[in-house]
């Protein structure tokens, strides 16, 4: 897998000059944002780690994802990926977190639509969700 190395040294450096750390939670990226990181200039010194809960009982059990919005929504929805983002920053008590949910595959609880929903958080505070929709454009 390859990397924007700009990109990558970009956040790298920024995380050391304000001495701050991140951590995430990855469920459509199944561990993608946690391979990119360990890749970074000096990663040991601002990435504490990350997780990587797939399914609705992990999201539960580890993240304290609300096992009923898990289920109404299959663990897809702008709220699960704020929750997911504000507890693994808790649990690896960093100053920022970024999670991912999604649906990678266009299946029926998706409406048949690839989009995934991610959050970033910065000392205990949602600071940006948004919903990425991949879903491919029918060609004219």
């Amino acid at each position: 897998m390859e990397f924007q190395k700009n990109l990558l040294e970009y956040i790298s450096q920024s995380l050391m000059t304000t001495d701050e750390t991140i951590s995430m939670a990855e469920s459509v990226t199944s561990g993608c944002l946690q391979l990119a990181f360990s890749q970074m200039p000096n990663a040991s010194m601002f990435y504490k780690g990350g997780l990587t809960c797939y399914t609705l009982p992990e999201k539960v059990r580890i993240l304290k994802v609300n096992r009923q919005e898990a289920e109404e929504c299959d663990c897809v929805s702008e709220n699960i990926a704020e929750t997911m983002a504000l507890n693994v920053a808790k649990l690896y008590e960093s100053d920022w977190s970024i999670a991912t949910t999604g649906y990678c595959t266009p299946i029926r609880n998706s409406g048949y639509k690839i989009f995934a929903y991610f959050s970033f958080s910065y000392k205990g505070e949602i600071i940006l969700t948004k919903n990425w929709n991949c879903t491919p454009k029918p060609k004219p």
